[in-house]
């Protein structure tokens, strides 16, 4: 029996992940779950799971479950990040599934790692702001880390027979989200329902938006990276519309090892979830007929310019990553409340960029310094009390 905690339960992925659970419920036992505000869908997730704890980051709302929950039920209710803190650190969970989005993951993830948990790592912002400081410290305490996103979960799968001393390139492939093709006068009128209409995936609403302007595909290029320990220039970002092809490995022999499958991500959850085994599931296979054919094409940099803002973060270093990423967390945010355009998105993280002077993370307040930089900024520039 392996037991899970799962950080964002309630989420696209932590849904998911349960769905895997359901998958093999004489395997897999969750003993932790977290959610924020969809508190009637974490009631059914404890009824039907019956975890030892469950985290509600909204105090008001850990009291209001509290009430919603009969009196049998034995689950512990903590609140806040104390409550995401103690179901990452739970001595039972073996895996912890970081599902969370946002910076607010990583101070979990942390806890985690030192507490030499494996970690299932869906939160990219992780990587993308805590770098080269995140992956020395599951070598420092050997926590493995094992990629959920399809990309990053494709490539470990190439790597998993190779040396990875003999990697010439990784191919990072993405749909190309809604927009793809598209010019920037068109992208000016675009509406957050155009935006939140993936061709291939679902997904959250600030990762769609984010796979709109390739901001997705850019926070991926910094968390391959670290993943695997390769230079921005091995890194090669391939639109694939069909989302077949979920990543590829190049050897330096020039052979190129790629993974496939359909468009589901409960495939590299489960993968995650019992690596090294592969395990028997029921879900739908590839027919490389039925699709017909694949194709693959450059990104267009210049009208999303979010995908060369994240190379040129990981070019600078040191911070540049984590202020991006804190920018863009924002700016999605007051796109999805209308607060801003879609093109404003890409537009306010140059500038952002522009205007900051990294400083090495070596510490998770280092890392979130820039963060509370980014958003002291951002405040000034919109006039915008709070964030």
């Amino acid at each position: 029996m392996k037991y899970i905690s799962i950080l964002g339960s309630t989420g696209s992925i932590g849904t998911q992940t349960l769905s895997v659970v359901r998958d093999h419920p004489s395997e897999i036992k969750v003993c932790a779950i977290t959610g924020n505000n969809n508190i009637e869908l974490l009631k059914n997730q404890i009824l039907e799971f019956n975890p030892i704890l469950a985290c509600v980051m909204n105090e008001e709302k850990a009291s209001q479950l509290k009430t919603m929950l009969p009196s049998n039920i034995k689950t512990e209710i903590i609140p806040g990040m104390e409550g995401l803190i103690a179901a990452a650190e739970y001595e039972k969970g073996e895996i912890i599934v970081t599902a969370i989005s946002g910076m607010i993951g990583l101070k979990p993830t942390v806890a985690a790692i030192k507490k030499h948990k494996k970690i299932a790592l869906a939160n990219k912002e992780t990587l993308v702001t805590g770098g080269s400081y995140i992956m020395n410290l599951a070598k420092q305490y050997n926590a493995e880390i094992l990629p959920v996103d399809s990309e990053h979960s494709a490539i470990f799968q190439c790597l998993m027979a190779n040396d990875k001393k003999t990697v010439n390139k990784i191919v990072l492939t993405a749909s190309g989200g809604p927009f793809r093709g598209k010019t920037t006068e068109f992208l000016k009128n675009v509406t957050i329902e155009d935006a939140l209409k993936h061709p291939n995936w679902s997904m959250g609403k600030k990762i769609t938006v984010d796979s709109a302007t390739l901001m997705n595909k850019g926070l991926e290029v910094i968390e391959a990276k670290f993943l695997f320990d390769v230079n921005p220039e091995q890194i090669e970002v391939v639109v694939h519309p069909q989302s077949i092809i979920h990543s590829g490995v190049e050897f330096e022999d020039h052979s190129t090892i790629a993974q496939l499958g359909l468009p589901d991500m409960r495939i590299p959850i489960q993968f995650a979830l019992f690596y090294p085994e592969r395990v028997y599931n029921g879900y739908k296979s590839l027919c490389l007929t039925e699709i017909g054919k694949l194709t693959f094409e450059k990104p267009d940099t210049e009208t999303f310019k979010c995908l060369s803002l994240a190379f040129a973060a990981l070019k600078a270093g040191d911070t540049m990553p984590a202020v991006l990423n804190a920018s863009n967390e924002v700016c999605v945010n007051l796109y999805l409340n209308k607060k801003i355009s879609f093109l404003d998105i890409g537009d306010i993280n140059e500038k952002i960029m522009l205007a900051h002077t990294p400083w090495k993370p070596n510490s998770v307040e280092a890392i979130l310094e820039a963060e509370s930089w980014t958003k002291s900024m951002l405040k000034q520039w919109l006039n915008i009390a709070e964030l």
